[in-house]
């Protein structure tokens, strides 16, 4: 069968086609057959170097011969048990070591799950009710942060899906990223605020980065008012490097959220901080949190494996920003405005880099999928979305690199 046989039946079985809005590529998605090192090959034996990435896990590429071996190696052992394993505080401890300011950490089976539960766990840890967050920022597909972005420094939240009731958007509250100012204004106005989350680097619109500064004040802020910082680097983290954004920037979150590295391309989520927060989490405090695939044998093996393979392998990290530096040297001088971070990197079809979601909205959307379509034809699977971050991995080599800077330069012209 081709794709748009696929999809044809998928169509009639699944909403829209597909299991993850994202995915539902106009007139019909590719439909992958499998996998290895920085290329994918669909049922129609069309061969794509990707640099989606599976929207970010897959640091080492696809099939990592020695990630491979390790999921095997569990997989001999059994897949599932429902009870704690050895390696549960092992990775735990590898963890915890790689991020200075989070004592403890609770495993669960995805970003989405663990912003969900670092919220709940906020909220019972300071007794307050109400969020921020950045507008267009992204953390996960649970009600309390699916919520409009708006064009006021103190937006009050309305629901971005139907579903959502209107008593749970409006504790949330929203500021613009990039402005300290805003943040400041609104939390000195509002004394019933558990926490404010956000991504360090706006990684679901982006790349969009923080300006010289910017976190710094944000720490200060969220401190002065006992506001607790919830850093989301579900995208970040170990993406840009050991201990992720919050490392490279030098701040410390109160707690952290983890996801996709962190599983070796396998479900995963987590979230950890200090002691004293993470010791309200049930069964030890009044905070409850649970789930069946929580701690999941085949993530963590991989999820290890791959963290072992980074802490073996430190100075990948500036292989990959060399090769997204010379990316965007390709697309120098023509429309837009390249944006890279590591080994994140995006084409914003507006003249300057976007600081926060109201630029980023102001991208020319249609240039973009005409953008998509030409490196499509080249050969280059880029996320199909102007506000999808690209990534690299280790198996994009010199070769894959400069084939796909000869495309940006070809399809920017």
């Amino acid at each position: 069968m081709k794709s748009s046989e696929y999809f044809d039946r998928a169509r009639t079985l699944l909403p829209g086609g597909v299991s993850s809005p994202v995915r539902a590529i106009k007139p019909y998605p590719f439909y992958t057959a499998r996998a290895e090192g920085c290329r994918l090959t669909t049922v129609d034996d069309e061969e794509l170097i990707d640099c989606c990435m599976a929207y970010g896990p897959l640091l080492l590429g696809h099939a990592h011969p020695e990630i491979k071996k390790t999921i095997e190696e569990q997989l001999s052992r059994g897949w599932l048990y429902g009870t704690p394993t050895p390696l549960e505080p092992e990775f735990a401890g590898l963890v915890t070591r790689d991020h200075p300011g989070m004592d403890m950490v609770r495993f669960v089976s995805s970003g989405s799950e663990a912003t969900m539960a670092a919220i709940r766990l906020a909220r019972g840890f300071s007794g307050k009710k109400d969020l921020v967050k950045l507008e267009g920022g992204f953390h996960g597909a649970h009600d309390g942060v699916l919520i409009k972005a708006g064009s006021g420094a103190t937006t009050l939240g309305v629901p971005d899906s139907a579903g959502v009731i209107p008593e749970v958007a409006a504790r949330t509250r929203q500021v613009a990223y990039n402005d300290s100012e805003a943040l400041e204004e609104l939390l000195s106005k509002n004394r019933d605020i558990a926490a404010l989350i956000m991504e360090p680097v706006m990684g679901n619109i982006g790349p969009i980065l923080p300006r010289p500064g910017y976190l710094a004040d944000v720490r200060e802020i969220t401190r002065t008012h006992d506001v607790l910082l919830i850093f989301d680097e579900v995208i970040t983290g170990y993406r840009l490097g050991i201990g992720g954004a919050q490392a490279m920037f030098g701040v410390e979150p109160d707690l952290t959220t983890l996801g996709k590295i962190l599983g070796g391309g396998l479900p995963i989520g987590a979230f950890g901080g200090r002691k004293e927060i993470m010791s309200l989490i049930a069964p030890e405090g009044p905070v409850y949190q649970a789930g069946t695939f929580s701690g999941n044998p085949l993530s963590l093996a991989a999820g290890y494996g791959t963290l072992d393979w980074i802490h073996r392998n430190r100075g990948v990290y500036g292989v990959l920003e060399d090769r997204a530096r010379r990316i965007g040297e390709a697309a120098e001088g023509k429309k837009g405005s390249f944006v890279r971070i590591g080994s994140m990197f995006k084409h914003f079809f507006r003249d300057s880099p976007p600081e926060n979601y109201l630029q980023a909205k102001e991208c020319d959307t249609g240039t973009f999928l005409r953008f998509w379509s030409a490196m499509r034809e080249r050969g280059i699977f880029l996320p199909p979305s102007q506000f999808e971050t690209n990534f690299l991995s280790i198996a994009h080599g010199d070769a894959e690199t400069a084939l796909i800077g000869e495309a940006y330069g070809a399809c920017l012209s």
